[in-house]
């Protein structure tokens, strides 16, 4: 059967070899047809969240918005994912607490919590028309201290964020989502209801470095699905890291492909 998320498995392979230049390239669009999700993380003051579990709730509610059955042909959130999956991915992470927190409830997204930490992915929708109560959060201005988030839970996804790149929690939030996005993409059916399932939780760590060389795609991103179940997310570089960075690498069967 086919998923919304087709488009952006038909343009990972590709999106993978493009020159880091290009992927930067924006003199195709137009500034008023930029759209975005907008990713919301309840950072409050007197108790923020663990690190580890916000990128873990930010990464299942990304991928929740797009398979939630409002996204599907017919549905009511089904024109603007398609008008936003037929173009850039981008995603704008903002953090929220207290009455701002509670104000985003009401638009329309899916809110997940893992261990405490809440994150709320919206619809996306045109930056020009970003609703106040999102586009008064601040984008920045919030770090989460490194945490030491245990063993690896079983049955879940890994989510490995590239040790050699330092990224702000807002980044790292923004990556990991975009990795659940192109994991799903390539799954089949069964696959993709089995972790619906399961809420779409993953496991986030920071990759070793020799952890990331042997699992990195290279110039063989299909390769690298067909042997490891691994997929990479490569960011186009407007904020934080170089163009054609490779932030995040995903595995779908991380216990299978390492025995």
């Amino acid at each position: 059967m086919s998923s919304v998320l087709d488009p952006l498995g038909a343009r990972y392979a590709f999106w993978l070899g493009l020159p880091a230049e290009d992927t930067s390239d924006t003199s195709g669009e137009l500034p008023g047809e930029v759209r975005a999700m907008p990713v919301i993380l309840r950072i409050e003051r007197a108790e923020p969240p663990g690190r580890t579990p916000l990128l873990e709730a930010a990464a299942a509610a990304a991928l929740a918005v797009c398979l939630d059955e409002r996204s599907q042909p017919g549905g009511e959130w089904a024109e603007p994912m398609h008008a936003w999956l037929d173009n850039r991915i981008r995603k704008v992470a903002r953090r929220a607490r207290g009455a701002h927190w509670a104000a985003v409830q009401d638009l329309p997204g899916i809110t997940v919590e893992v261990d405490g930490a809440q994150a709320r992915a919206l619809v996306p929708g045109l930056v020009t028309e970003t609703p106040k109560d999102v586009a008064r959060l601040q984008i920045s201005g919030s770090e989460l201290p490194p945490d030491e988030p245990g063993p690896l839970p079983n049955g879940v996804p890994l989510l490995l964020l590239n040790p050699h790149v330092p990224m702000t929690v807002g980044k790292a939030a923004a990556q990991v989502g975009h990795a659940t996005m192109i994991l799903a993409a390539l799954l089949d059916d069964a696959k993709r209801a089995a972790w619906a399932e399961r809420g779409f939780r993953v496991a986030v760590r920071t990759a070793s470095p020799v952890q990331w060389k042997e699992l990195h795609p290279g110039d063989d991103p299909e390769g690298a699905w067909r042997r490891d179940r691994v997929i990479a997310v490569r960011d186009a570089g407007f904020t934080e890291v170089d163009p054609g960075t490779i932030t995040v690498l995903a595995q779908w069967e991380p216990e299978q492909a390492a025995s």
